[in-house]
């Protein structure tokens, strides 16, 4: 079970981020999760959009100048105490998975779970190996309804 991530290719320069954020907020799009990660020359910054948004957001993107791209990843529900991250990476250790990114998703679920976003080394994998381990995975739709 997969949700769309928009990544965005970002110059490393003072006010970009912001200049990004200003051109999808005035566009009308509301960011629910966001993660940034760093080089020395460009950033990629990572969003999740309620899916109704993503054309839109993408189309924004491309007229602003951005590199973006629309990609899969994992949303997966933690138990919200202590050591449920740590439960959660076990289960992909053991399946010799690695993580390529990971952020948290803070919206609020009631559920008594974090939601995380995750990029795995093989996602099909982490998905049908997730599904085996009764570990949650929220659809688009249930991200949607966040």
């Amino acid at each position: 079970m997969f949700i769309k991530q928009i990544s965005v290719f970002l110059e490393n320069n003072v006010g970009t981020l912001r200049e990004l954020t200003e051109l999808l907020g005035k566009g009308g799009i509301d960011l629910l999760a966001l993660s940034i990660a760093d080089t020395q020359n460009f950033g990629i910054v990572r969003i999740i959009v309620n899916s109704g948004q993503i054309d839109e957001a993408m189309k924004l993107l491309k007229d602003g100048g951005h590199i973006a791209k629309v990609n899969h990843v994992i949303c997966a529900a933690v138990p919200d105490r202590p050591l449920g991250l740590c439960e959660l990476l076990a289960i992909i250790e053991q399946a010799d998975l690695s993580v390529e990114y990971m952020y948290s998703f803070l919206r609020k679920a009631g559920n008594g779970s974090a939601q995380m976003i995750l990029r795995l080394s093989d996602g099909q994998k982490a998905a049908r190996v997730f599904g085996m381990k009764n570990v949650t995975m929220l659809s688009q739709e249930e991200v949607d309804a966040l």
